[in-house]
């Protein structure tokens, strides 16, 4: 496994990446059309170009034999920080692996090295949002230190979730 950061020329294979996972893991609960609408706006070479190129977005990819299998990014200012206490809270936007990579640390990897920019960033936080059904991911965050601090909603197409946020201290 390679883990290095993300570069413009990623950005095809990084939002194909973004619509796979978010699919296998969430696909079902919406409409054709607003799940269309979703990944045309957030998983699509050209808004994932244009984070990658900007400040506010940090990617973290994870490579196996040539082919992107899992990435984490993270967003500041966190547009979540007006429902914390901190001061400076880091975004941890997306965590996410293909199915098939699921279950051999590669999740805990990418984990630790976003702990770690946030500490090296002087960030008293790290925020993140998770589906309020998505128990095996919330167990992910808990062994980690988070815990519940918000119920709020996640838009895909006209539909929205509900959802948490989670926070750690740093």
């Amino acid at each position: 496994m390679i883990y290095r950061p993300a570069t413009l020329a990623d950005a095809p294979a990084l939002a194909a990446l973004g619509a796979q996972t978010f699919i296998a893991a969430f696909g079902h609960l919406y409409t054709p059309e607003n799940l269309a609408a979703f990944l045309a706006q957030v998983h699509s070479p050209r808004p994932v170009a244009e984070e990658i190129a900007g400040n506010e977005c940090t990617h973290r990819l994870v490579e196996h034999e040539g082919k992107l299998v899992a990435y984490c990014k993270l967003r500041y200012p966190s547009q979540y920080a007006a429902l914390s206490d901190a001061r400076n809270p880091l975004e941890l936007g997306q965590l996410y692996a293909l199915p098939s990579h699921t279950g051999q640390g590669i999740g805990a990897k990418l984990m630790d090295w976003a702990l770690e920019q946030a500490r090296a960033g002087g960030h008293d936080a790290m925020l993140l949002s998770v589906y309020s059904e998505n128990y095996g991911a919330q167990r992910f965050y808990e062994r980690y230190g988070f815990g519940k601090i918000a119920d709020i909603t996640f838009r895909v197409g006209e539909h929205y979730d509900p959802e948490f946020l989670y926070e750690r201290k740093l």
